[in-house]
């Protein structure tokens, strides 16, 4: 399977003007980058966020190509069905254009209890949201009986001509079984390309058990990753950027967290890509904001490039 590459809404897009928008989503697209992906927060640590079907549903109307994607949409502090109308309309607006990625949240407890939840039950109505927003784009008249929804026939018209793929996040385990239950994929973040390893061999053995008849997962993995020709200067950028956003030592993140000039950050993914992993969504912090699109294309281009070198190896070994 070909490597697939997301890449973090640029930090100055919304400061553009609209042809300049339009003019680096073309950009995006020239560097090999096949979708945009963004984060999905109400209220976070300082009250931060950005809603992202809002932003998914913009971002697809400024070219006529480029994928988009919610990596992580907080799905637990929604109904379901509202979301999969949200869905459903993406998909008649941008069709065959979105993933949808979910996750119940975990850095900020406090952004899960204002919305009115609480954080222990964040699993278990995911996994119900999942459950019923699967059987209503599957067309579906659906009538649900759980712990936490209760719906009597419901149905969302029109169904999407294209499904769309929903990847599941976490770390922990449950996360893992979520995604082999519900999923299409699962999208790892700070972890050892041993645990990703690891991690994917149990999604395959949680749907066996679960008697789901695997689809041709599509795994991904989200870095942050500092880009530049200096590696004590991409080291610095990215460090910055991620105490800035977490409020908490770099040093939490340093071993999962690549950084140097673009070659180096390829080297330092690959062996995602021998766990397993066929999608990365890559947060790229440089010293200047507009060299993000081209320095994280030059990591696309080198880690493309060692993929295509050893799969020819591999074939011409068979």
């Amino acid at each position: 399977m070909k490597l697939k590459f997301g890449l973090a809404t640029p930090s100055t897009l919304w400061n553009m003007d609209i042809q300049a928008r339009r003019d680096t989503l073309s950009q995006i697209v020239d560097r090999g980058f096949d979708h945009l992906f963004m984060a999905d927060h109400v209220s976070f640590r300082d009250g931060s966020g950005t809603d992202g079907f809002v932003e998914v549903a913009a971002l697809s109307q400024l070219h006529p190509t480029i994928g988009v994607m919610i990596s992580i949409y907080l799905l637990p502090l929604r109904h379901p069905l509202p979301v999969a109308r949200q869905l459903a309309t993406m998909a008649r607006i941008a069709p065959g254009r979105m993933t949808f990625g979910v996750g119940i949240g975990g850095e900020d407890r406090h952004e899960i209890e204002i919305c009115g939840v609480n954080p222990a039950t964040r699993g278990a109505l995911t996994n119900e949201s999942l459950a019923i927003i699967r059987g209503l784009m599957n067309g579906e008249e659906l009538t649900f009986h759980g712990k936490h929804f209760t719906i009597e026939q419901a149905r969302i018209r029109p169904m999407p001509s294209q499904a769309i793929p929903i990847i599941v996040g976490g770390r922990s385990n449950a996360a893992l079984r979520r995604a082999a239950t519900y999923a299409d994929g699962w999208i790892g973040v700070w972890c050892s390309a041993k645990r990703y390893a690891e991690a994917t061999g149990l999604i395959d053995e949680y749907a066996l058990a679960a008697n789901r008849t695997a689809p041709q997962w599509l795994h991904g993995y989200q870095p942050w990753i500092g880009v530049d020709a200096d590696p004590v200067k991409a080291k610095a950028v990215v460090k910055q950027a991620m105490e800035k956003f977490y409020h908490v030592p770099f040093e939490q993140f340093e071993r999962y967290t690549p950084f140097g000039t673009p070659a180096q950050v390829a080297e330092q993914l690959a062996p995602y890509v021998d766990s397993g992993c066929r999608l990365f969504n890559l947060k790229v912090c440089t010293q200047a904001p507009e060299e993000e699109v081209d320095l994280g294309g030059e990591v696309l281009s080198a880690l493309s490039k060692m993929h295509q070198d050893q799969t020819s190896d591999e074939h011409s070994r068979a």
